[in-house]
């Protein structure tokens, strides 16, 4: 084992699921052996038991699919608007000047403050969870294209320029597939941010969605259903991410050939 060396895809799998089998192993020792009390941390049978009981009995299926519409509406929001403004921030300096400072700064800013504020704009309905969902991806995401775009490699400009390229075709032809792959990496990054957004904004005025269900199940003491909603979350979320993958090597296999 060398620093950088890479693995094999099968090596890469094995040690990705041997690390979740010791995870659940350690878990296992803790609670069937009774070192953890089981109001603090349910065993992984009490937990599976709970989680089919949610499902087929109390409609958690309904909470989970519309978590997940909250999640990719609020983000879908955020990238149709990020991504031509941080292309235009990244290819236009006086554009960059503009917009940067606010950007910088509105990035700083935690989702969940703004949360009071947009309960009393816009009420406890979907639109104050997107919104929320928006504003802690829409930032982010926006200076990480625009240092992408304005990172483009100078020689393939000035060639472009050499060649006759107009202001507009650099953009379409140029920096923009320059910067795709990498803008694809981003999206993926900030689609994770995405989740953790949703769960604040479900837990706060909300009658449904996980971030629901785990707040009932605090009021409860019922740790077996929280961990329940919290394996949920990571499984849709490690889903959405190797869907991501695929798509980005399905769309920009160049951009692996120099991993």
């Amino acid at each position: 084992m060398k620093p950088l060396t890479p693995v094999t895809p099968g090596t890469r799998v094995v040690l990705g699921v041997a690390f979740f089998v010791l995870f659940v192993a350690v878990w296992s020792a803790a609670t069937f052996s009774g070192w953890v009390n089981p109001i603090f941390l349910a065993d992984p049978l009490k937990m599976l038991r709970s989680g089919w009981t949610l499902l087929t009995e109390m409609g958690f299926a309904r909470d989970i699919g519309m978590t997940v519409w909250r999640v990719l509406g609020g983000f879908a929001i955020a990238a149709l608007l990020a991504v031509p403004l941080g292309v235009l921030m990244g290819a236009y300096k006086p554009i960059e000047a503009f917009f940067e400072p606010f950007v910088s700064f509105a990035r700083y800013l935690p989702a969940s403050a703004f949360i009071p504020l947009l309960i009393l704009w816009a009420g406890i309905g979907e639109a104050q969870k997107l919104a929320v969902i928006f504003i802690g991806s829409f930032f982010s995401l926006v200076l990480m294209i625009s240092v992408t775009v304005s990172n483009t490699r100078r020689d393939l400009v000035e060639a472009a320029y050499t060649l006759g390229v107009s202001d507009r075709g650099l953009i379409r032809r140029v920096l923009i597939p320059g910067a795709a792959p990498e803008i694809a990496e981003q999206l993926r990054m900030v689609l994770g941010w995405a989740w953790t957004y949703v769960i604040v904004a479900e837990l706060i005025g909300a009658s449904s969605g996980i971030g629901h269900m785990i707040t009932d199940s605090q009021a409860l003491l019922a740790t077996d259903q929280i961990i329940f909603g919290i394996i949920v979350i990571g499984v849709i979320g490690l889903v959405s991410d190797l869907g991501f993958k695929w798509m980005n090597r399905a769309f920009f296999p160049w951009a692996a050939l120099g991993k």
